[in-house]
């Protein structure tokens, strides 16, 4: 099982409105996360802070409104392929937000791996343009690279880390091995999900995509 992260929580100051909430394409940044991860994940961990309860009951009536027209129809059948069940998705609040995002990317993992999965996609909220394709293509990569391992035991110490490159430059989401993403959550010792991913991972591979929603981040209202 593969659970996905989207990081959700900053103050969006740049944006001057909560980011998870700016719409593209007619869908929040959140929806547009959440789906893309579910094309990949069996569930999805939203991790909030800044203006929480807003954001949280936004989306969630957000959602409603796909249920009723029927949009979500291709989400289920896209999570069925790959083994889910339903398309679920947990609303985690860090109450230590204000901390930074590596912060909510600790609290965001930690509350992944009390869902047991085997790998955790990682993907900031402000990456709406992300393809669908990519997510599965790193899913099925780690999945594909943790049962090559030998053992259970090996793949328990299988700390792997997979990034999306797009013409060279390095983007989101991360693709992590249940093994690494226990040691990144627990290392408070990292400057950011980059620095703990050179510090903790034993084997880091690259997967070349022809998607610049990989590496194009929106952080104010012109990018």
């Amino acid at each position: 099982m593969m659970v996905g992260v989207v990081l959700a929580a900053g103050a969006s100051r740049r944006m001057g409105r909560p980011k998870p909430l700016v719409r593209s394409s007619g869908k929040s940044f959140a929806a547009h996360g959440i789906r893309h991860l579910w094309s990949g994940c069996n569930e999805v961990v939203v991790v909030l802070g800044s203006n929480a309860g807003t954001v949280r009951s936004e989306v969630e009536a957000e959602f409603q409104r796909m249920v009723g027209t029927g949009e979500l129809g291709r989400d289920l059948r896209s999570a069925h392929r790959h083994g889910a069940a339903g398309l679920e998705v947990n609303f985690a609040p860090n109450p230590k937000w204000k901390s930074g995002m590596y912060g909510s990317v600790r609290f965001g993992l930690k509350r992944a791996l009390e869902l047991e999965p085997e790998g955790v996609l990682v993907l900031p909220v402000d990456h709406p343009a992300v393809r669908p394709e990519t997510v599965i293509g790193l899913a099925e990569l780690l999945r594909a690279s943790l049962e090559a391992c030998r053992s259970a035991r090996e793949r328990h110490r299988f700390r792997y880390a997979l990034v999306p490159r797009y013409r060279r430059r390095r983007g989101h989401p991360v693709a992590l091995s249940a093994a690494l993403a226990r040691d990144i959550a627990g290392d408070s010792g990292a400057e950011n999900l980059s620095d703990a991913m050179r510090r903790n991972a034993r084997l880091l591979g690259f997967l070349d995509v022809e998607d610049p929603g990989v590496v194009k981040n929106v952080n104010t209202p012109t990018d």
